[in-house]
């Protein structure tokens, strides 16, 4: 097998998966990875509520991207964050998943495409008249994914960020 942190990128999440190993399991990685956010936030809307809901989502994300059992070196939280949000606001989220796809396939960057899509959810969950506190945690939310992609800000300012397509001869 192929130790994924040692392949591609480095990074144990979709789209290095999807770099390294094809499509088929990178997609496996974004559903696994998605449903871990979606699970717990619906566990906190079943418990209890909205806020509870965003804390056991907040928690699932933090899980992925800190790992204990990884040294604390985990993914990038963009999937596990959209599992989280399309439980919350799934209008929202679907209308931003397809935009992430459509920016990914054209820039070839998935990296691009989480980047913009951060920064636009909190206006999506805004203009669906959500309380300011929802709004002020999709931004917080929003920061950690932004700051779990710092070298990928680098590498795309130095244009050397790598495509989303499946890299041939890096297995």
């Amino acid at each position: 097998g192929v130790d994924i942190t040692r392949a591609g990128s480095g990074n144990p999440g979709a789209s290095n998966v999807t770099r390294v190993l094809g499509w088929r399991k990178g997609v496996l990685v974004l559903v696994l990875d998605t449903a871990k956010g979606a699970i717990a936030a619906g566990a906190g809307l079943l418990i209890a509520d909205r806020p509870a809901s965003y804390s056991f989502g907040a928690a699932a994300i933090l899980g992925h991207v800190l790992p204990v059992t990884r040294r604390f070196r985990g993914g990038k939280g963009v999937a596990s964050g959209a599992g989280v949000m399309l439980v919350l606001h799934p209008l929202v989220s679907a209308i931003l998943g397809v935009a992430w796809f459509l920016i990914s396939r054209f820039s070839g960057k998935a990296a691009v495409a989480s980047l913009i899509i951060v920064t636009v959810l909190p206006a999506g969950v805004a203009l669906r008249g959500r309380p300011a506190w929802e709004v002020v945690a999709t931004i917080a939310i929003g920061l950690l994914v932004m700051i779990r992609h710092v070298a990928n800000l680098r590498r795309l300012w130095h244009r050397k960020e790598l495509q989303m397509q499946r890299q041939q001869g890096r297995v």
